[in-house]
């Protein structure tokens, strides 16, 4: 006997849907069958989408920035995050410059994310490092880490054009992935009074295709895996389409976030427009059609999830406010709206693999966690609250079509029906070995 049927639903996979019913026993995917099985529990979910769990690849719950510290916690945080059909996400480490600092990190952060409803990963973060890149590299296969960010920019959290170029030389023999945050340093014209309208300018498209180009040139010639977070540019996009078509997806992975589709950077000029605030920063509208025109060269959405609360934010110039947004809540179903199932595997199958976390995660295969997204893909509704700890959100308002209706997180109800039943529910740590596209 199984323990949770899923029935009559629209399953999806490997790019299509069958109809049929989902059954799960001991935390895992069993049997995927048109006939009706004896279960513990059923669930019928009459014809909505059946999907896998969504994966966050880029969150930050509990960043400490100078003064300031992200709004929500790894309980709030992936309870927003569940809303949103998300059953797994990976958070960052502290930035670390040596092995001892790797290690404390480890364990800060693990005990800061046992609260956590659903799963989790970390990336491991580095900032001017003073070890070995293969020494990094070891200890982090250890730790079950096989993933770390890096900066280019950011000053004393810069990483070096030579320390990056041996990792991503080591990268494929190893088996981890080489995430980079890319905004060329030199080309940000930074100073101590920028003001918020000024933001894009600062930070302009320009710093961030330099970077990506040269980062894609380095991967490509040392047959590496690099993973570009938070592409922000249709500029940027369109460029690396056209001289690294044939490594997208082989030596380089790109990620982009909702907010990057959704808004320009005229919204620095309103008055809240602190509310905005990220980096890298919203684009032009052109730059943003762009984006929307180029989506089937992303892999990946993340949301870059990092919100605080409006009074934090409302500071008159950008490098005395704290940066960044939520998103996690919305994040696929403000995709969905713009592109319909071409996003599905941006944020299942293409996450999992490239992060080192399939088949557990990201398929409804038999044998895969039972973690499953209930999906209504003709609801409207209109964005007007959210259960992020954050006093706001920059969705606000907006009308969306579909809407996550049950999250699943290894055959547990997270949510159901759109309420929160699963709130004493605790994730697991999920160990990542080797990775290679």
């Amino acid at each position: 006997m199984f323990d949770l049927a899923v029935l009559d639903g629209k399953i999806y996979i490997d790019n299509e849907f069958i109809e049929g019913n989902i059954y799960i026993k001991n935390g895992k995917i069993k049997d995927i069958s048109s006939s009706y099985l004896k279960s513990k529990k059923e669930y019928n979910v009459s014809g909505k989408f059946i999907l896998p769990g969504f994966i966050d690849p880029h969150v930050h719950f509990e960043l400490t920035v100078g003064k300031y510290t992200s709004v929500d916690n790894f309980k709030t945080g992936s309870t927003s995050a569940a809303f949103g059909g998300i059953t797994s996400y990976i958070d960052f480490l502290d930035p670390i410059k040596n092995l001892e600092e790797l290690e404390k990190a480890f364990e800060k952060r693990k005990t800061l994310a046992k609260k956590s409803l659903t799963d989790y990963a970390f990336h491991a973060t580095i900032s001017n490092p003073t070890i070995e890149p293969e020494d990094l590299i070891v200890k982090c296969k250890e730790l079950g880490i096989s993933s770390i960010k890096l900066f280019t920019t950011y000053g004393p959290r810069m990483t070096g054009d030579k320390y990056i170029s041996k990792l991503l030389k080591l990268s494929k023999e190893y088996g981890i992935v080489v995430t980079v945050h890319a905004e060329n340093n030199e080309l940000i014209e930074d100073s101590k009074d920028i003001p918020m309208k000024e933001h894009s300018k600062v930070r302009s498209t320009l710093s961030e295709v330099t970077e990506v180009v040269k980062l894609a040139e380095i991967s490509e010639y040392y047959n590496g895996q690099l993973y570009i977070v938070h592409l922000s540019s249709g500029y940027s996009l369109e460029t690396l389409k056209k001289r690294f078509k044939d490594i997208i997806g082989k030596n380089l992975v790109l990620e982009s976030c909702p907010h990057y589709f959704y808004f320009n950077d005229e919204k620095f000029a309103q008055k809240n427009g602190y509310l905005y605030s990220m980096t890298p920063p919203l684009r032009s509208e052109e730059e943003r059609k762009k984006l929307i025109e180029n989506i089937k060269f992303l892999q990946t959405i993340g949301t870059d999830h990092c919100p605080f609360n409006s009074l934090e934010k409302k500071k008159e110039y950008t490098n005395i406010m704290p940066m960044g947004i939520g998103g996690v809540e919305f994040s696929f179903s403000l995709m969905y709206t713009l592109f319909g199932n071409e996003v599905i595997d941006k944020f299942t199958k293409n996450v999992a693999k490239y992060y080192g976390l399939y088949p557990q995660k990201g398929t409804l295969l038999p044998g895969a966690d039972g973690d499953i997204v209930i999906f209504d893909p003709e609801k409207e509704w209109v964005i007007e609250s959210h259960h992020s700890n954050a006093d706001y959100t920059v969705y606000e308002n907006i009308k969306i079509k579909g809407k996550v209706i049950t999250t699943i997180s290894r055959g547990r109800f997270v949510i159901k029906d759109e309420n929160l039943v699963g709130s004493r529910i605790r994730g697991r740590f999920l160990r990542r070995e080797e990775v290679r596209w």
